[in-house]
Order: C-alpha cells, then structure tokens, then sequence
C-alpha cells in the first residue's frame, strides 16, 4: 500500500471513530469531555497558527473566549436571536476584538506582546463584572442551547464536531501553503522573511484576526456546553491551558497540539484520585516535553507511525558528493 492509501486510510479510520463515538462511548460524560475537546480545539486550532506557526506568544486567547462567550449569551439568550445566527456574530465579534488587539500590540516584540494579550483577559474580566446590566455581572447569564436535534448530548457533539472539523480544514490549508511558509520564517528570523518580501505586520494581523473569530466560535459553542457562565468561568489559567497544550503538542504541526488538546483537558480526568495534585501534573508533563521531547507530543507520535510503517530513517544531514568534486577540480586543472 503506498503512503498517500495510509495515510488516506488512518484518516478515514479516525473520522469513523469520531463520529461513531456516541455510540461506543461509555456514559455522557465522556460525551460531555469530547465535546469540550472540539469546543476548546476550534479556539486552539486558530492559536495554533499565531502560536504554533508565527511564534508569537498570546496567552490571553481566553479573553476572546469569553467574547465569544458572552456574546452568544446575550445575542441568543436575552435578546432571544437564533443560535445559528448568533455563533456567527460570534466569531464576527472574536475576529473585531482581535482586531482591535492586533492593531497596536502585534507591533510590540515578544515578551510584551504576551503581556499585552495576558491585559486585554483580566479587562475583559473586569468589563465582565463592570457591566453587570449586559452580562449579568458576578451572577453570571443562562445560556440558552440550540434547536433539535442539537439540543441532545449526542446531536451538540456532531455539531461541534462539524465546526471543529471546518476550521481543522481551514488551518490545514493555511499551513500546508505558501501563508504556512511565510508564518514559519516569520516565527524563524523576522528579518529574513522580511528581506524575502513577507509583509510581517498585515500576516500577523490576519492570522491574529482569524484566531479571534475561531475564538469567539468555540467561545459560544463552550458557552452553550456550559449551559450557564459567569466570570470565573474565564480564569487567565484557561489562556495559559491554551498556550501550553500547543507547547506540549509541539509548534509547527496541526496534529501536535490536537493531541496536546486532548490529553491536557482529558488529564484531570485521569488523575481524578489524585486531584489536588493537577497542577503537579501539569507541571511535570510540561517539563518531561520541554526537557524530553522539545519539538512535542506530535513529533514522537509522527516518529513512532513511520516506524510503524516501516518506513527507513530520513536523515537530513548533507553529504557531499566526493568524486563529482574531484571530477570538477581535475577538468579545471586541465584547462588551466
């Protein structure tokens, strides 16, 4: 079977897996946490190509979140707009406030740009609280779900796994292109991708203002999963999840931080006997990657299907061609 037929296949494999998992799961609330995964990786998905690929380090995505959130919360719930209808003025609102944030501070480096993302989620917060005739204030807004059959556990699931797959194709596309290309060497030395003709600012700004519509999607579907949200439903630890879960899965790849995704939010799940030690968890699975296994969860799983495969070692080291040299330097000699 040749590669592309595997991989075509492994594919298909686990899509059939995904969509038959309501009726493999074990109760609904293995349901409930796979529903949580597609909600958390739509947001992730679009981070991914900020983080992952432009290496530009946002850890206050959960501000866009509670965007999204809130205002799925209010479009559907208090003024009463179809759901549908509302996600997308959702991700309309997530992509304006990622606008307005990328506008001023995708000009700063690095460092600061992280702490301009980690204040606009605590303003977000405060906002949350300040403005308690449109949010609800610390009581929180009930959060209205959608119609039939997407008012079942297991209709919400294919729906948010049909998004999460939109938006998986979408990011996809744009990392195996020339924009995947361009974001890397941004990501790699901004000086040289802008010597090579890259616009540096308008890339980064798109980038930054589709994570914000993917961010305020996911952040009214997860406020529909949630059924009710207030303000500590968007703690800054969230944002940080986010950021972590592409570091653990590793930057650079869709596959990689899917898995990080899964495995970080299925975690405490795993370790509930044990869940006053979470944060040890974390902690210790963030280390054994940073220190272990540096290019992420993705690449060891990616490694470990082509030995699966049988597939040979590529190596990248460059060899040079000796006797084509020599061959070169002998006809010059005669000439000279």
């Amino acid at each position: 079977m040749s590669t592309n037929a595997r991989n075509l296949a492994l594919a298909a494999a686990g899509a059939l897996a995904l969509l038959t998992l309501p009726y493999w799961a074990k109760d609904l609330y293995w349901l409930h946490l796979a529903t949580l995964i597609g909600a958390y990786w739509i947001l992730i998905a679009g981070l991914n190509l900020v983080t992952g690929y432009a290496g530009q380090l946002s850890i206050g995505h959960v501000g866009l979140l509670a965007v999204g959130a809130y205002g799925f919360a209010i479009l559907a719930g208090t003024h009463g707009l179809d759901p549908f209808l509302s996600l997308l003025l959702c991700g309309a609102l997530g992509g304006i406030a990622g606008l307005l944030l990328g506008l001023p501070s995708l000009r700063l480096p690095g460092f600061y740009f992280a702490m301009a993302t980690m204040a606009f989620a605590l303003i977000v917060t405060e906002l949350s609280l300040a403005l308690g005739g449109l949010t609800g204030g610390g009581t929180g807004l009930s959060v209205p779900g959608f119609p039939s059959p997407m008012n079942s556990p297991w209709g919400y699931y294919w729906l948010v796994l049909a998004v999460a797959a939109g938006v998986t194709w979408l990011t996809w596309n744009v990392a195996r292109f020339m924009w995947g290309r361009a974001l890397i060497a941004i990501r790699d030395s901004e000086v040289a991708a802008a010597s090579a003709g890259i616009g540096l600012f308008r890339l980064k700004l798109t980038v930054f203002v589709f994570s914000g519509i993917t961010a305020g999607i996911g952040g009214g579907l997860f406020a529909s999963l949630q059924s009710y949200i207030t303000p500590d439903t968007f703690v800054f630890e969230i944002g940080l999840f986010f950021f972590v879960c592409i570091i653990i899965g590793g930057r650079g790849t869709i596959l990689g931080p899917f898995i990080g995704t899964v495995i970080l939010t299925a975690l405490p799940e795993i370790v509930a006997p044990l869940a006053k030690l979470g944060a040890f968890f974390y902690g210790l699975m963030l280390l054994i990657v940073v220190l272990l296994i540096p290019e992420g969860v993705g690449r060891l799983v990616e490694v470990l299907i082509r030995r699966f495969r049988g597939e040979p070692h590529r190596s990248h080291e460059v060899k040079p061609d000796l006797p084509r040299l020599a061959s070169v330097l002998a006809r010059k000699e005669d000439a000279a």
